[in-house]
């Protein structure tokens, strides 16, 4: 537990990506703040084999880890801001770990959507980015004045994808996940001679309950392209070894304004997902790769990971 005595808050932390990172955190040793939705209105009101934000709250104790469970509507920045309040008078201002990760349009993705932009509600740009890149903004605003509290040291997490730099789902969604590791790259910029270290963190295709379900039951918009590509993805947790490795690494600095990869991270600190597998990041690097004097030119840092892997 080599992050025992840590403080980490977690967004979006009921289903998914989210409570990947929460119990792996937990499991390290952190005292967790994690968000999500209230049940009401959360999906698991409605599909049942969902986990609640309650349930990833008792498997991170059951880990090791205190967890204290928040409900928090990240589309509203009056109660984003109260929860980081909270969370600042409960731990006198630690604030070791933020991983912003919320997001409440996944059932607005998918290739089964063939319409153009101009044939969609244009809303479905506020459906995508307000909780998300919008929130996350916010969330690392309020977060590094808590740090900056505790001497401007910690680790910011943005949660990204892959459709930052092609096209991915819809134009909403990708415009918001460059922006996502732009400000990424942005906020690293001005925090630089701080302790504090901010990266994007891409997972790779994960094989969250939601889309194990859609691909189980042929629901959803999926396409065949998406099936292939989760069937053969990581676990939810994989994204969290992730957060956890380079959280507990003195040397983490290296990373700051970088837009990582799990897939990458694990080959670099040298772990395996929950079920042993190695995952393998050649196919994802060469996608990536082809972007990578794109991503230079809008003055996005990526880890040259040719260096790094050969």
């Amino acid at each position: 537990m080599f992050l025992n005595g840590k403080t980490a808050i977690v967004t979006g932390a009921s289903r998914g990506c989210g409570r990947g990172i929460a119990l792996q955190l937990a499991e390290a040793g952190c005292t967790l703040f994690i968000t999500a939705r209230l049940p009401e209105k959360s999906l698991s009101s409605q599909l049942t084999y969902l986990p609640t934000l309650e349930e990833t709250a008792e498997e991170c104790r059951k880990r090791g880890g205190k967890c204290y469970p928040h409900y928090v509507d990240h589309s509203n920045m009056t109660e984003v801001e109260e929860f980081f309040e909270e969370v600042a008078r409960v731990t006198d201002n630690q604030l070791d770990i933020l991983v912003n990760n919320a997001f409440s349009a996944v059932t607005k993705c998918g290739s089964g959507d063939t319409r153009k932009f101009f044939e969609k509600d244009p809303e479905i740009w506020d459906d995508i980015n307000n909780v998300g890149l919008r929130n996350q903004y916010y969330c690392s605003v309020f977060g590094t004045r808590i740090m900056n509290k505790n001497g401007m040291k910690g680790l910011i997490v943005n949660i990204s994808s892959l459709g930052g730099i092609m096209y991915l789902f819809n134009v909403a969604y990708g415009a918001g996940k460059m922006a996502i590791d732009r400000m990424s790259s942005d906020i690293a910029h001005e925090l630089r001679d701080t302790d504090i270290t901010v990266i994007s963190l891409w997972p790779s295709a994960v094989r969250t309950e939601l889309i194990i379900n859609m691909l189980e039951t042929s629901s959803g918009s999926w396409g065949k392209t998406e099936n292939q590509m989760f069937l053969n993805g990581e676990s939810i947790e994989y994204c969290g070894k992730a957060v956890v490795a380079i959280a507990g690494d003195s040397d983490r600095k290296v990373w700051n304004g970088s837009t990582l990869i799990t897939t990458d991270m694990g080959n670099y600190y040298s772990y395996t997902d929950v079920d042993g597998k190695i995952l393998k990041t050649d196919e994802f690097r060469r996608t990536c790769d082809l972007f990578e004097d794109f991503l230079c030119l809008l003055g996005i840092k990526r880890w040259p990971l040719g260096v790094l892997f050969g």
